[in-house]
């Protein structure tokens, strides 16, 4: 079966218990589950109900397809990623992200846990991504291309949209919330990074590097979504104290943090200009 039937199959199911036409698709990454709270849900679907979605392995992360609104906007929610270190090909990691776009969002908003490669972040920070280097992940576009998903090469000069970092700059500082930006350097895990490899990926350009994002923001690109992404840093890579990182230090950091990310696109999503 093509992927443009997978996707057909996926959406009958989910329009089967959801008739309204979401506007904002939004990834919840590790820790950041609370946003959902703040849904008016009209449907939740597991992911093991809806045809050729992966499943979610990892802790921190629900396994569920959300559909309701925020504010006066529709949105779909999932709470819970995949990840290729799942054992998942990239058209497995991004095959949601075709069905929220398919399903008619027009705008991505994407969170992730990060570890933080700039010496001026510390942990706790929330940093707007801004760019983003993919060659160490694998791209999700390899293989055959399908004219209906989108063009062979898309453009990737400006994957995440300068008017919505705009955005999210002016609403943190009504909310009283400093934001850093950054560049954001996809791996593809489940590792945490040496520390020779976090000194290089800095030496490269990076302020953040992260085991997600990267591929679900290249498929969103290639279909035409507007994205918007923001990463919590949740440890510091490059540091001279003889420490270790674990996931669960990486959830903790996420679920303080979690709160002030929350509203941030809380606000953005309720009041977007459809039109931006």
């Amino acid at each position: 079966m093509d992927e443009l039937s997978k996707i057909n199959e996926a959406l009958n199911l989910i329009r089967s218990r959801y008739g309204k036409k979401p506007e904002v698709g939004v990834v919840l990454g590790s820790g950041l589950g609370g946003f959902t709270e703040h849904v008016v849900v009209g449907a939740e679907i597991p992911y093991n109900e809806i045809p050729h979605f992966p499943v979610s392995t990892v802790e921190g992360h629900s396994g569920k397809l959300i559909l309701g609104t925020m504010g006066d906007k529709e949105v779909v929610v999932m709470a819970g990623r995949f990840h290729y270190y799942e054992g998942y090909t990239p058209n497995e990691v991004v095959f949601p992200i075709r069905v929220m776009q398919a399903l008619g969002a027009k705008y991505l908003f994407v969170s992730n846990a990060a570890g933080g490669v700039n010496p001026g972040f510390k942990v706790g920070d929330l940093m707007v991504i801004k760019d983003h280097i993919s060659f160490s992940i694998v791209n999700p576009l390899l293989g055959k291309n399908f004219d209906a998903l989108g063009p062979r090469s898309p453009d990737m000069s400006e994957p995440y949209s300068k008017a919505l970092i705009g955005k999210a700059q002016s609403i943190a500082a009504t909310l009283g919330h400093e934001l850093k930006e950054g560049i954001y350097f996809g791996v593809t895990g489940p590792t945490f990074e040496t520390r020779a490899e976090y000194k290089m990926i800095h030496l490269l350009g990076a302020d953040a590097v992260g085991m997600s994002t990267v591929q679900e923001v290249i498929a969103a690109v290639h279909s035409g979504m507007t994205v918007f992404a923001m990463s919590v840093i949740t440890d510091i890579g490059i540091r001279d104290e003889e420490n270790t990182i674990t996931h669960q230090e990486v959830l903790d950091a996420a679920n303080a943090a979690a709160p002030k990310l929350t509203a941030v696109f809380k606000t953005m999503i309720e009041t977007l200009n459809l039109g931006i």
